[in-house]
């Protein structure tokens, strides 16, 4: 129980920094990424200091023998660049330069009733259902869940 109320809080701390960033507006974003054009770097500060606070919260939380709530620590151990990996690197970002969305902010734009999010939401839903079908036409090897225990 604790462990969903300390998620749920960390969710909405996400999307409320989501929102006061203004993230979740795909015009935003967009502006972020026209580089070429009329460019808003307002974004990096955003992306500036969640870098920041996650470098120095891990080198912080990893010192402890184990988490607060959990067992251990799940750390990714590859290290490996693959082709899933590139892949799906390219999808991310030609679908967040297109649409001016990814999964956070639109989940977080749901509750503003943008009908961008709720587009944008169901045709992720379609490809996280279609897409390990997709991955098994083209014959490459299945990944191991990373779903939380």
């Amino acid at each position: 129980m604790a462990r969903n109320l300390v998620a749920l809080a960390a969710g909405l701390i996400f999307g409320l920094g989501l929102a006061i960033s203004e993230m979740v507006s795909p015009l935003k974003v967009k502006a972020f990424l026209d580089v070429a054009g009329d460019w808003d770097p307002s974004l990096i500060l955003v992306m500036g200091s969640a870098v920041v606070v996650s470098f120095v919260a891990f080198r912080l939380i990893l010192r402890r023998p184990q988490p607060v709530l959990d067992l251990k620590f799940d750390i990714p151990t590859r290290r490996d660049i693959d082709g899933r990996l590139v892949g799906g690197a390219v999808v991310f970002g030609v679908g967040w330069g297109l649409v001016g969305l990814c999964p956070g902010p639109a989940l977080s734009g749901l509750v503003y009733g943008n009908v961008e999010s709720f587009v944008f939401v169901g045709a992720m839903l379609v490809g996280l259902a279609i897409g390990p079908r997709l991955v098994t036409l083209v014959g490459a090897p299945p990944v191991a869940s990373a779903t939380p225990g």
